[in-house]
């Protein structure tokens, strides 16, 4: 991966993985990706988890879920969808809210 590579070129290659090898292989060139930008290894690994669960989340629920188990991560706020199933419109606007009102009360 290139330095300069975006968050789709990153992520979206992992939404058609269908097979743990496979799974495993991109997961360690993400980790490499970021230690390369001066994270420990288990540091990368929680952000690249964190960050391939909220991707999955832009996706129908059996990518998500199909991620999730191959790449072992969830959606950073909306947990596991084989534990908490698919959020509906109102229970994600009102995470929106409420991450919004930690992040306006963070700026105060």
């Amino acid at each position: 991966m290139n330095a300069n590579i975006t968050i789709g070129e990153k992520y979206r290659p992992a939404m058609e993985i269908t097979d743990q090898a496979a799974a495993d292989a991109y997961f360690e060139e993400c980790v490499q990706h970021t230690m390369s930008h001066g994270k420990d290894r288990e540091e990368a690994q929680r952000i690249e988890r964190a960050n391939l669960g909220y991707f999955a989340g832009y996706y129908n629920p059996e990518t998500r879920e199909r991620v999730e188990r191959l790449f072992r991560c969830s959606h950073p706020i909306f947990g596991s969808i084989a534990e908490n199933g698919s959020p509906t419109p109102e229970q994600a606007y009102a995470a929106g809210l409420k991450r919004g009102r930690e992040i306006h009360k963070g700026r105060l």
